[in-house]
């Protein structure tokens, strides 16, 4: 039978796991000049079917649309994304990604494998195939965000 106890030092390990991947993830990214919040803006207007509007990014990345505007600010000011009017309404602006920005996501999701080999390495093969069996299970069991 579980016990509530049982919980405490794997919800422990889990939440020294998830600092040290925002710890690797960030080294990653200083160097390139990039906060993990643009990281993420740029992610979802890559994955995007057309460029979005600003506001359907702040509604993806649950954000208020200020911190939209800043994070394309910034990454418009390093040539990663640039704005475009929408042509049915110059009222509206849209978010593209440009090559810059495409070369960026290249590297660091070359950087993110090697990040997460760096973690994995003490794993075997039946452990890692263990371990993804488990992740599966729980992302799986997770509710589906909106958006």
């Amino acid at each position: 039978m579980d016990s509530p106890d049982a919980d405490g030092p794997l919800a422990e390990q889990l939440l020294r796991l998830t600092r040290r991947l925002h710890r690797i993830q960030s080294r990653q990214l200083e160097p390139i000049g990039i906060t993990p919040a643009q990281f993420r803006l740029l992610r979802t207007v890559a994955h995007c079917d057309g460029p979005p509007r600003m506001a359907d990014l702040a509604q993806r990345l649950d954000v208020v649309p200020r911190a939209v505007t800043s994070l394309v600010d910034g990454l418009e000011a390093s040539g990663r994304v640039r704005r475009a009017a929408d042509p049915a309404n110059r009222r509206v602006v849209r978010v593209e990604i440009t090559e810059e920005g495409r070369a960026t996501l290249r590297s660091l999701r070359d950087a993110r494998r090697a990040a997460a080999e760096e973690i994995l390495a003490p794993l075997n093969t039946e452990q890692r195939e263990t371990l993804g069996e488990l992740l599966s299970a729980l992302v799986d069991g997770m509710p589906r965000h909106r958006g």
